[in-house]
């Protein structure tokens, strides 16, 4: 007989019933992707399904499967794991508790579903779909449904989200909960390397992964460990006597703890398993040395999502509900990925199978293969790891010819990940053969302080001077704001003197205007005819040429700590608005994907401006929202204030012009967090992109070795910025970027690549389009 129930009729036009779902192991940031589905389609006029407990909740359907309102996900983007549960489902491995599934969906009108998990949930979601027409009629020929009923649900749409902290699939560069998971592990090795130090230890860190090894490789390069085990690439046979090798170097150069990463799924290269006591056993028996053995388990899992989490999960979230709404029937099922810093849509099936692949690879003992299906980032970063890992790579030292006195320098204010950058150019320079030179306290410590005794300004350096820098916050060499044409005589006459062979500059703004400096004053001072790399480091992001600056997610992770703190004691209270200052020069950056990542009211950025139309406009729907507030939990807002987005409405005015026209409905604070927002411990992505990049940028600058230097002077590429554009790192000459790309008054890139985000901020908070804006 045909279910007595009525179901629910197709919604018109290209309006649609979206169901959301968790699956698999949980992940920090499901909570921001859920969010978003649920807010987006009900912003594109859908109305919106959570489905509760994962494909067990499909398949049992009734309570489990229930509609979504908008404020149903308020404060969610700060709970860690996933609020609508998930569960093993033995039962949607066969095909009835499918049939079931799909005789629930149609029940509730739901045509299109995202799901977030794992490549095992996500290729049980598309298996799914292609049975759909098959369930359908065989639902119809037992007679559980009707004919008319299942018209309208001719079709199923799937898209994948990816959860998972392993970021073990392919054709993306992360998935939702990996850094946040790498945030875990790099935060308990920073507070294992001050125990390891103190008693000169060594540790064993165990860390999750069973066939991939992201995790435990990116841990190596954020924590600086001595050896790493990874699945995908098997130390060579005689590891044991190459692990302490190099250990036992390290140890005679004068370093006090040792730090080896082992992923649980480690094995050699006959695959038998590398488990974490046998490294522990054989750096006692063998090396003498005091070892301890870490396993992190499900800490690496649990806790709210960082920055990027948040903000990968929200975008990936609504990019999903625009490939629903585009989707066709012949449409094949999309994962939505991320390659490097543009949201992009992928073949799940494609995606799925070079994940299989990477498994296979590895079982059948084809580990170049394994690597290469990982992707070249993968390799990148392995390849870096060894790299500056390691002080004797004598197949990597350079011919005399070809080896360089490079000059390092900070210019700027400070920003996590500068000295992780200049730890890595360091460590490469010495094993390449060339000679590191750190100039300290920026251009006025070169020109001032350069002859100082006993020791002046600019400084040969060692392995060890800089072993422990990667995890420092701040600048180790120092940095300020001067620039050379404060003294450019002086200037070059140091650059002569040191026989500087090129330059690599950390730093914000101010950096990239140093370059620019240098450049232009070539014509007058040859010494200056060397090539010269700017890596973006600044909280502000606000360097032309990249769409990435090391710096800004440390700065994004302690404003959204901060703010969690903040939104909290407004929720508690309820009826209260905290207007919040960050910092972010003449740039909205911050702001904005603050805004994001902690789901603001609003976010007041210098590129637009604000206006008293503004500020009424959103008194307005601050009145609205909380006449309509019954008591529900998570109630506090937050808004976003650049520091300079108006010289009128400073934070304090806006907070006193909020209150004022509350009439007592609700209240308002301004909170001013300030160089907090510089962060202490820089962040994992800062840290492993400062250290890809500087390398990146040391092999830029060895390509100029042995060029005259009026060679060099007419290369406009010899003074560039290395930047993250999009899905690419790029070198853009500095004579390009001058002219075209930089808004010098402001101090900003012309163009802008977030500014479209901030639409995405008020669709989220509900917050409409200023009429005429």
């Amino acid at each position: 007989m045909a279910d007595p129930e009525t179901p629910l009729t197709q919604l018109p036009g290209k309006k649609r019933r979206i169901g959301v779902m968790t699956s698999g192991g949980d992940a920090p940031g499901m909570n921001g992707a859920v969010r978003a589905v649920v807010r987006m389609s009900i912003a594109k006029g859908c109305e919106a399904y959570g489905i509760y407990e994962g494909y067990e909740g499909l398949v049992r359907g009734g309570d489990l499967i229930r509609q979504m309102d908008w404020e149903d996900v308020r404060g969610w983007l700060s709970e860690g794991g996933t609020l609508i549960g998930t569960a093993r489902c033995k039962s949607f491995m066969q095909r009835p508790g499918r049939l079931q599934a799909a005789k629930n969906m149609v029940l509730k009108g739901i045509d299109a579903i995202v799901i977030c998990g794992g490549d095992g949930s996500l290729t049980g979601a598309d298996i799914f779909r292609s049975e759909w027409p098959g369930l359908l009629k065989e639902l119809v020929e037992k007679g559980e449904l009707l004919s008319q009923q299942i018209k309208p649900f001719q079709h199923l749409n799937i898209v994948g989200l990816v959860g998972s902290i392993d970021n073990d699939m392919s054709s993306t560069d992360a998935t939702i909960g990996c850094y946040s998971s790498l945030s875990r592990i790099s935060q308990a090795v920073d507070y294992i390397d001050a125990t390891a130090f103190s008693h000169s230890r060594a540790f064993v860190i165990e860390v999750m992964g069973r066939h991939c090894g992201w995790l435990a490789l990116m841990a190596g390069v954020s924590c600086g460990a001595d050896f790493v085990f990874i699945p995908e690439s098997p130390p060579s046979s005689e590891w044991e006597q190459d692990m302490c090798r190099i250990i036992s170097r390290h140890r005679k150069l004068g370093k006090r703890k040792t730090t080896v990463i082992v992923a649980e799924g480690a094995h050699d290269r006959e695959l038998n398993k590398i488990s974490s006591d046998m490294v522990k056993n054989l750096l006692s028996e063998k090396l003498g040395l005091d070892t301890r053995v870490t396993t992190l388990g499900h800490v690496q899992r649990g806790g709210t999502a960082c920055a990027y989490d948040r903000m990968l999960s929200t975008l990936q979230g609504v990019e999903a509900v625009e490939a629903v709404l585009d989707a066709t029937p012949e449409t094949p099922t999309p994962i939505i990925a991320i390659d490097e810093n543009k949201i992009t849509r992928k073949p799940l099936v494609e995606a799925v199978r070079l994940t299989n692949q990477v498994a296979e690879a590895i079982k059948a003992k084809d580990f170049d293969k394994a690597m290469s299906l990982r992707g070249n980032e993968f390799g990148r970063y392995h390849h870096t790891f060894l790299t500056t890992t390691s002080t004797e790579r004598p197949e990597l030292l350079l011919p005399d010819e070809k080896r360089m006195r490079i000059a390092i320098i900070h210019v700027g204010a400070p920003a996590g990940g500068m000295n992780a950058a200049t730890r890595a150019i360091v460590a490469y320079c010495l094993v390449r053969g060339h000679t590191p030179i750190t100039i300290h306290n920026g251009f006025p410590g070169l020109c001032r302080h350069h002859s100082d005794k006993p020791i002046g300004s600019v400084r040969e350096m060692s392995w060890l001077e800089v072993e422990s820098w990667v995890s420092k916050g701040g600048s180790e060499i120092g940095t300020n704001r001067g620039l050379p044409s404060e003294d450019m005589k002086t200037t070059a006459a140091c650059f002569e003197l040191y026989k500087f062979d090129a330059m690599f500059f950390v730093g914000g703004f101010e950096a990239f205007t140093a370059v620019s400096e240098l450049r232009k004053a070539r014509a007058d001072y040859p010494a200056f005819r060397i090539p010269m790399v700017v890596l973006p480091a600044t909280i502000s992001n606000n360097v032309p040429g990249s769409e990435f600056s090391i710096g800004s997610d440390t700065c994004l992770n302690a404003l959204i700590e901060y703010c969690d703190a903040i939104k909290q004691s407004a929720s508690a209270s309820r009826r209260r608005v905290f207007v919040v200052e960050t910092q972010g020069g003449r740039s909205g950056y911050i702001a904005t994907l603050a805004g994001l990542s902690i789901g603001a009211f609003a976010v007041y950025t210098p590129e637009e401006g604000i206006s008293i139309k503004m500020l009424a406009r959103d008194i307005d729907l601050l009145r609205e929202s909380f006449a309509k507030d019954r008591g529900q939990s998570r109630a506090g807002k937050l808004i976003l204030r650049n520091e300079h987005a108006s010289d009128t409405y400073t934070t304090e005015v806006i907070a006193n012009m909020i209150r004022e026209e509350a009439k007592g409905r609700f209240e308002s604070r301004f909170a001013i967090p300030g160089h907090v927002q510089q962060g202490g411990f820089p962040s994992p992505m800062d840290r492993v992109r400062a250290v890809r990049l500087a390398v990146k940028c040391a092999e830029f600058l060895e390509e100029f070795a042995g060029r005259s230097a009026d060679e060099i002077w007419q290369d406009d590429i010899s003074a560039a910025v290395i930047g993250i554009k999009g899905a690419s790192i790029d070198f853009s000459p500095m004579a390009t970027l001058e002219t075209e790309e930089t808004d010098w008054k402001s101090r900003r890139p012309n163009e802008e690549y977030w500014r479209g985000l901030k639409s995405v901020v008020d669709t989220l908070s509900g917050r409409p389009k200023l009429s005429g804006s």
